[in-house]
């Protein structure tokens, strides 16, 4: 029970912080997915699900109104899916689960904008009259609006990770294959993203300088 509270309020923070609040890159799957792998003793099964969802979620550009998928809220689902397990076993499930939530975290993140342009609507009078108090009363819904969305898809996250503990038939076989596909469809899409932005020929070179480094860093690590 504790380990759910813990997760819970963690997934309080993260999903304040994708937009609302601070924005200090802690909503990135792979912090978010250490540090709940820290709150339930199993570090190692936060990193491996938060380092493959972070390769999906650098095919995304959060720049303006547009819509992508809260990662960091499917990163704390996937680890308390794969915490305590084999990483071989556990991997791919904690991923399908973790992608699922995040998609739960984009839809509910589309309500937030609405319930918000909805609010401003009804406000637009005390605002172009520059009512500091009605600015502030829309800041601070904005606020329990996001705050609500994220604990409501976590909690919704964490149960369906439960579930799916204590139902899951699945041999290690089909496990090992599940995990193997969702690392290359992550692989793939972070390396479809990285050519998307990288966009003109003369930048592709520094794309190739930097998978050069990073394989370096890990031949010697």
């Amino acid at each position: 029970m504790s380990n759910a509270l813990a997760l819970l309020l963690w997934g309080l923070v993260v999903g304040l912080d994708l937009v609302s609040i601070g924005q200090f890159m802690i909503a990135r799957p792979l912090v978010a997915g250490t540090v709940a792998g820290l709150l339930v003793g199993d570090p190692g099964a936060g990193v491996a699900v938060g380092l493959v969802l972070e390769l999906f979620a650098l095919d995304v550009m959060p720049v303006g109104a547009v819509r992508y998928p809260d990662y960091g809220l499917g990163a704390i689902a996937a680890t308390a899916v794969a915490a305590g397990a084999p990483a071989e076993l556990a991997l791919g499930l904690g991923v399908v689960l973790g992608l699922v939530v995040a998609m739960a975290g984009e839809f509910g993140s589309h309500l937030v904008r609405e319930a918000n342009a909805a609010a401003t609507m009804t406000q637009e009078p005390a605002l172009a009259a520059g009512d500091a108090r009605t600015v502030t009363r829309l800041h601070g819904g904005g606020l329990l609006r996001d705050g609500a969305r994220a604990l409501i898809v976590c909690g919704l996250g964490l149960a369906l990770a439960a579930v799916v503990r204590s139902t899951a038939l699945m041999g290690a076989r089909a496990a090992v294959l599940l995990g193997a596909v969702m690392v290359g469809c992550a692989i793939g899409t972070a390396a479809t993203g990285a050519l998307r932005v990288t966009g003109r020929r003369e930048h592709v070179g520094w794309l190739a300088a930097g998978v050069a480094a990073g394989l370096l860093v890990v031949m010697i690590a």
